[in-house]
Order: structure tokens, then sequence, then C-alpha cells
């Protein structure tokens, strides 16, 4: 991980990324509040997945959006990749389209991406939009299972959340990239079409060097329901979380852990098929065979990650994995930057 390319490059501004689906209902309240942010140097870009609702006449209210009307539903990975392609900005932000954002979001993402040059993500605080006084995520983590989880979700935000710390993963729904860091370890993982892809791009970039910091000032409010569950969601989680661990997962970690990983896929397995009837449990066994027969395709993609693969510290790296899944910052001390 090198500092070098961002001096010499020559973008500048954020690039706010937002895929969109039939989400017409969302979009007013999500372009509204992004229209108050008080950074100056913003592009919205939206990339419509070929919706059959009246997105496109919404979006066509806000002239400042920049609208990547696609003919065919390319999933959520293939959508944020059409934007992130198209994007100008120093700062690459996803954002999901059922959200709010506070005026101050994007200045206080720059901020922390100005003040940590070893940061390649930056996490929001991310609040339920009907309940705001209640977490979605402060950052994601993986535990040494090998299972990903939101941080502080469900749980009220009483100030546990209050300061700036290295975590694992940004949540996708609200997740800030340095352009530079995307250039030197690639966009989403398009063949995981819908879920883990931010798992998935976190573990990348933690593997290269880079560093996710969590910032509390940059909030946004969340419809969770409303951007994706059912059967879908359960047939990709299931598949996706093992392509994410035959990807990324470390072969030290996994000499360690092996157990633990392969404990939990079978508790996974156990729960669904105690639970067939129900067409998500079967949704998910259907899942975890499909990422079962996609191992040979995601080592070939692991030779690449790990032929790619920085200097990593492995101390680093469980800390962030064992509670409480995060790593204070030190305001007084400047982390090294290879």
């Amino acid at each position: 991980m090198s500092t070098v390319s961002d001096q010499m490059d020559s973008r500048s501004g954020v690039s706010i990324v937002i895929p969109n689906w039939n989400g017409a209902q969302h979009l007013p309240v999500c372009l509204d509040s992004l229209r108050r942010q008080t950074y100056p140097d913003v592009e919205v870009i939206l990339v419509d997945n070929a919706s059959r609702d009246d997105s496109l006449a919404i979006v066509a209210r806000y002239p400042e959006v920049r609208i990547l009307a696609q003919t065919t539903n390319l999933g959520f990975t293939g959508a944020c990749n059409a934007g992130l392609r198209a994007a100008r900005g120093a700062f690459h932000v996803l954002l999901n389209n059922d959200t709010e954002t506070h005026p101050e979001w994007i200045s206080a993402v720059v901020k922390t991406f100005d003040d940590h040059p070893e940061a390649g993500m930056v996490a929001s605080k991310m609040l339920l939009f009907d309940r705001r006084d209640t977490l979605h995520t402060a950052g994601d983590y993986v535990t040494p299972d090998g299972l990903a989880h939101n941080r502080g979700v469900w749980t009220k935000d009483l100030g546990q959340f209050a300061r700036r710390a290295y975590v694992f993963s940004a949540c996708g729904g609200s997740a800030a990239y340095r352009a530079t860091m995307l250039d030197q370890i690639g966009l989403l993982d398009e063949d995981f079409f819908f879920s883990f892809e931010d798992i998935d791009l976190a573990w990348r970039a933690q593997l290269a060097g880079w560093r996710c910091v969590f910032e509390p000032r940059a909030i946004v409010y969340h419809k969770l329901k409303a951007s994706g569950g059912g059967t879908t969601a359960s047939f990709y989680d299931g598949r996706n979380r093992i392509y994410t661990l035959v990807k990324n997962y470390p072969a030290d970690l996994w000499h360690d852990h092996r157990g633990e990983v392969i404990g939990a896929q079978a508790t996974l397995v156990r729960t669904a098929l105690k639970a067939w009837r129900g067409a998500a449990a079967r949704a998910t066994l259907r899942g975890i065979a499909a990422g079962l027969l996609g191992i040979p395709r995601m080592l070939r993609k692991r030779r690449t990650i790990q032929a790619q693969r920085g200097t990593v510290d492995r101390v680093y790296l469980e800390r962030l994995m064992q509670p409480p899944y995060e790593i204070r910052i030190d305001p007084t001390r400047a982390p090294a930057v290879s």
C-alpha cells in the first residue's frame, strides 16, 4: 500500500454511486438529503437496473444526478461497478437508495480520509431510518469462524461508538473507498451479484495493507427492510459466505481456526435442514451447494489475491476479529504508511 499514487492522482471530490432497482418510493428522500450535503464537490451517479417503476421519471427531477440506465438487471455488484467505473472523484462512495444522509456525512468522510492516508475505506455510522436511536451498523466485522456481522446491530446508540476506530469493513449500504485503493485491488466481484460483496472487498483491501476507519460523525439512516431479504438473500448469503472464505481467508489463520470455520458452516447446514420446509431454508441450502460448486473458480481468484498481498500484521487482523471488533486510534500517533 502506498500513498504515492494519491499524490500523483489528479482526481478530486467525491463520487456517490447509488444502485437502484424499482426504488421509486425511496429515491426522493435519498436524493433530497444529498442536496443538503455541506461538502461542495460531490457528483451523484444513479445506476438503474432496468427498473419497471417510475424511478427514472423521479430521478429526472434531479438534473444534477448522472443517470446510467441499464437494459438488464446487473445485480447490486454489477450496478455499483458500472457507477464506480464512471466515477470521477478521488473518493468513491456506495449508497443504498433507501437511505437518508446527514448533511455533514460526506464532509466527515472526506475529513477521515484526509486524516488517515492509510485508510482505503471509511465506515459510516448507520442508524435505522424509523428508529434513529438504534444502530444498524458501526462498521462490519468478521469472526474467526469466517462469519460476518454488523457491529452494534439493533442496540441503542448510547455513545458506545463515539470515537474513530479501525474496523474490518464498511457496510456496502454506505461504504466509502479511496479511488487509488480500488485502482490497486479492483472493484466489487460481480460473481457475487448481491450480498457479502463488501466483506469480500474488505478482505482484499486488508490483505493488500489498507485499513478501514469507522467515522462516528458520518451518519446515514437506513430503511433496513427495504434493501433485500427473503429467499433471494438466503441463497446469496449461503453461496457468497463460501465464496468469500475460499477467496480470501489467510492460510495461517485457516491453520489455527479451520475447526471453527468448518463448524460454523456445518451449523448453517444443520439449521437449514431442520427448517427445510421453509422457502428461506431451502434457498440457503441451494446457496451453500452453489458455493461448493464454485470453489474451483474462487480458488483461481485466490491465487491472484494472494499474489498481490502486501505486508499484513496478523496480530492486527486477529484483534479486529475479536471483541470489541475494533482497534482504537491514538490521535497522538500517526500510523506508519508503507
